[in-house]
């Protein structure tokens, strides 16, 4: 499976102007030939406009749905969506969007842990449910940037079966070996391959970190981009899941009845 993140540079608070620029890039990544063209965590208006939020933020994912889930039909490439700022019933969520090629929305996922450090479960709902939905036959996950600490989020999507973890982010720099040893410790650990698509460029004070990456289940880099807005592109190669989880049998050897979370 061929996996194109796009880590974009977008502007604080002007969804207009990151719309654009995520529709200029998609249309560069989809002529690479990818199956799976990522966007980085919400890209509509920047992490996050304090400010007249609500007024911001896509209306139940209406403008995803018509743009990106237009353009994933126009190019015939799945598209995780990243997530948008979105109002559904007066209340703000940081919600992901999946479509597969026909553009259809497949999946629909609200962020479960908000950012406590910079105040996002003061401006957004937390969600409840998880997400796991199927791409070209390809059983795959998704979670966004801060979830990523929490192991049990992860494993409880292993156990319902994933070959492919998409996570969506806006991971500052003063951090950034962080996310690279969580997201090689969740790959190794799920026996998954991990795509990180992370966003770059600066929101008030924060300067976000770019760093993208892709890992194999051997905790092995197959691809990282560098600081900058740029395309990463790599390849997947999901027959070695079977040897992997046979050599080393994980799930099989577990003891679920010590483990009290």
């Amino acid at each position: 499976m061929k996996i194109t993140c796009i880590q974009m540079d977008m502007a604080l608070g002007r969804p207009d102007e990151n719309f654009a620029s995520a529709a200029r890039l998609i249309e560069q990544a989809a002529a690479e030939g990818p199956d799976v063209i990522v966007l980085p965590e919400t890209w509509n208006t920047g992490f996050f406009p304090r400010e007249d939020l609500p007024a911001l933020c896509d209306r139940d994912g209406a403008r995803v749905r018509k743009e990106l889930g237009g353009l994933a039909a126009r190019f015939g490439v799945n598209l995780i969506a990243g997530s948008v700022a979105d109002l559904r019933d007066d209340r703000v969520y940081n919600t992901a969007y999946v479509f597969d090629r026909a553009g259809r929305c497949t999946a629909q996922y609200d962020k479960t842990h908000l950012f406590t450090p910079m105040h996002e479960d003061a401006y957004f709902e937390k969600g409840d449910h998880l997400c796991t939905f199927m791409l070209d036959g390809v059983r795959c996950g998704l979670i966004i940037c801060y979830d990523i600490r929490f192991p049990e989020l992860t494993r409880s999507l292993a156990l319902r079966g994933m070959d492919l973890m998409f996570v969506v982010s806006q991971w500052p720099d003063v951090r950034m070996a962080h996310l690279h040893a969580l997201a090689k410790a969740r790959a190794i650990e799920n026996q998954m391959f991990t795509a990180v698509c992370n966003s770059c460029g600066t929101a008030g004070q924060t300067v976000y970190g770019g760093g993208s990456i892709v890992i194999d289940p051997w905790g092995a880099v197959l691809a990282q981009a560098g600081a900058g807005q740029e395309l990463l592109h790599a390849e997947c190669d999901l027959s070695v899941l079977e040897q992997i989880r046979t050599s080393i049998n994980v799930f099989n050897d577990r003891r679920a009845e010590l483990y009290k979370i």
